[in-house]
């Protein structure tokens, strides 16, 4: 490491990639004592504060190469800070990281000028993931009730909005019986996930129906929306516009799913997206037919 008095012997393109590394740790420093700040759990609070002491010590080592002090960038900050927020801080700070991928991978060619980028890279690696997961955050706990509450509402509402998209079409009358089915499926679900967890020692009944009724009445408004906002003879555009948001509710969902456990995307997300799509389908073919065979005419 260079004298402090002294200009930095780097060249001009390892420069400014080491900083660029800088500031990235920086701004990643900061990023985790905001969300340790809001952090109730102190177990999970004194894990991320340990990250982000990790993130200034590696951008400690940076700056002797540097020579520059570097302010975080707010606008990351900001925005991690919300996306910690909205979906918690499993979600925020793996996602962060897992944006770092591809700069690991340059540390190796910098050991030549930088003989600490070797073990910066292994702290990155090492370090930072044992500490990610030590994490436990609580919503977590609940997947598969969420899991359960989606599936179950994109199954059974799609299929249902699809065949009454037919059988009525009109967009009020429709929206109307997807919020009195979308209602009554709710509370029937989070009754029946409420006494199948009563069972289960050691869990807790009333946040696991909570989690699953949460997730299937926030699916339904999704879905009954577009018929509330096209007017009355424009059912096929609503339909249409169904569907596109249950693919967005499909793919965020299980977006979210990859990122905070660390599982496959692609596989998960087809899976659901078929049953869903297929579903609706049929319900939309058995729709024409009821209307063809019991002769109703609204």
């Amino acid at each position: 490491m260079p004298p402090a008095n002294e200009a930095s012997p780097l060249s001009k393109e390892t420069l400014a990639l080491v900083l660029a590394y800088q500031q990235n740790e920086v701004t990643e420093a900061q990023i985790y004592q905001r969300i340790a700040a809001r952090t109730r759990d102190k177990r999970n609070r004194l894990v991320l504060e340990r990250i982000a002491a990790e993130e200034e010590r590696h951008a400690a080592i940076w700056k002797g190469y540097t020579l520059k002090d570097l302010r975080p960038k707010a606008r990351h900050v900001l925005w991690y800070t919300l996306i910690a927020r909205l979906f918690g801080f499993t979600f925020a700070v793996k996602l962060m990281e897992k944006g770092e991928e591809g700069a690991q991978r340059n540390y190796e060619g910098l050991a030549r000028d930088i003989p600490e980028a070797t073990q910066i890279r292994d702290d990155e690696k090492s370090h930072e993931e044992a500490l990610l997961a030590m994490l436990d955050e609580e919503r977590l706990g609940y997947v598969g009730s969420m899991v359960l509450g989606l599936n179950d509402a994109m199954v059974e509402m799609s299929g249902s909005l699809a065949g009454l998209s037919f059988a009525l079409q009109n967009t009020r009358l429709i929206a109307l019986a997807g919020i009195i089915t979308g209602i009554a499926a709710t509370l029937s679900m989070t009754s029946s996930e409420y006494l199948s967890v009563k069972s289960e020692q050691g869990a807790h009944p009333l946040k696991s129906a909570l989690y699953t009724g949460g997730t299937y009445v926030i699916v339904v408004a999704f879905l009954v929306l577009p018929y509330l906002l096209f007017d009355e003879e424009s059912y096929s555009a609503a339909l249409a516009c169904m569907v596109g948001v249950v693919l967005l509710i499909l793919l965020v969902f299980n977006y979210y799913l990859s990122v905070a456990q660390s599982t496959p995307f692609g596989k998960r997300f087809l899976q659901m997206a078929a049953i869903s799509l297929g579903v609706a389908a049929l319900s939309f073919v058995l729709g024409i037919a009821a209307r063809a065979f019991l002769g109703i005419d609204i």
